[in-house]
């Protein structure tokens, strides 16, 4: 077992180690942007990149999780495999994320995607397809369970998505996971920074940038931005546990057991403990960390080795 929890550890951090080193080359894209009316602070504006692909027909939206951007490496990554599937692609960046200061996401808030889905520059694709990451694979679920589709929308992926809100913030919150706490609202901090040079928020930066847990992050900036009475309810009212039963279209998840981020026993009990759609496919994985995986890898899609590789053939078939 611990030899699965180090592997874990070292997927995680490997793939951004290398990502951070030498990013690997994207075919050009262009700036993308679409507003969103819903945000406490009035109509916010969405960012990010698309590449449309020369007589595609198909395009795949990719979202990054809780602290990451468009330039994530695993958006990357799922940006250069779509492209190799013959693929459009969009990165988006969720409210706020990249320093755009327009205003800060929340874990249930899939109003951003879509609005990205139903943005005049995606007019031209038959068929949409979403891959999510970590938080990004919980708002793409979320979407997906919300009876508000986009007739375009052909199926979801999430990967490595927290599922039960409560139980993985009392996870990463616990001391062990300090590097990846810490990781995280690291880049919550500087979002929340450059919202607060733009507009009133519910704390002063300086008290802001002396929070130490998500809890407290969620209980002293999230719940007052968006009207929650508390974390808790928060957490209660955003999961998608029990919302899988409601998806309307095929949805992947992808867990690993050695995540040390989302780990495996805030995940099984949640698939377990609320009826699922017929729609869901669960894959687990024994090696892996978190959104990072051995370039090795199958999940016996038929498609060439690679997560992305073979999650978007998933996407494609469906």
């Amino acid at each position: 077992m611990r030899r699965i929890l180090l592997h874990g550890h070292f997927w995680t951090i490997a793939p951004w180690l290398k990502h951070q080193l030498r990013a690997p080359p994207l075919p050009p894209s262009s700036p993308f942007s679409v507003n969103v009316d819903e945000s406490p602070a009035g109509p916010v504006r969405l960012l990010g990149r698309v590449r449309h692909r020369e007589g595609a027909t198909s395009i795949l939206i990719a979202v990054h999780g809780l602290g990451g951007t468009l330039e994530s490496h695993y958006v990357v990554e799922a940006a250069a495999q779509a492209e190799r599937a013959g693929l459009s692609c969009l990165r988006v960046n969720l409210r706020g994320a990249g320093g755009d200061g327009a205003d800060l996401y929340h874990a249930g808030l899939f109003s951003d995607l879509h609005a990205a889905i139903a943005s005049p520059e995606l007019d031209r694709y038959e068929r949409v397809l979403v891959i999510g990451y970590s938080l990004g694979g919980h708002i793409a679920l979320r979407y997906a369970a919300s009876g508000a589709l986009d007739p375009r929308v052909r199926a979801v992926a999430a990967v490595c998505p927290p599922l039960d809100l409560e139980q993985s913030v009392a996870a990463i919150d616990q001391p062990e996971r300090w590097m990846y706490r810490w990781h995280v609202l690291s880049a919550l901090k500087e979002m929340y920074t450059a919202v607060a040079s733009r507009r009133a928020m519910p704390l002063p930066v300086r008290e802001a940038l002396a929070i130490r847990t998500i809890r407290e992050w969620d209980r002293r900036i999230m719940t007052p931005r968006f009207g929650y009475p508390s974390p808790e309810a928060y957490y209660s009212s955003e999961s998608a546990a029990p919302r899988l039963r409601d998806l309307a279209i095929p949805s992947l998840i992808v867990a690993t057991e050695a995540d040390p981020m989302v780990p495996l026993d805030t995940v099984r009990p949640a698939l377990e403990a609320y009826p699922r759609s017929p729609l869901l496919d669960v894959q687990w994985l024994r090696f892996g960390g978190h959104v990072g995986f051995p370039q090795t890898l199958s999940l016996g899609f038929g498609a060439a080795p690679g997560l992305e590789s073979q999650v978007i053939h998933w996407l494609q078939g469906r």
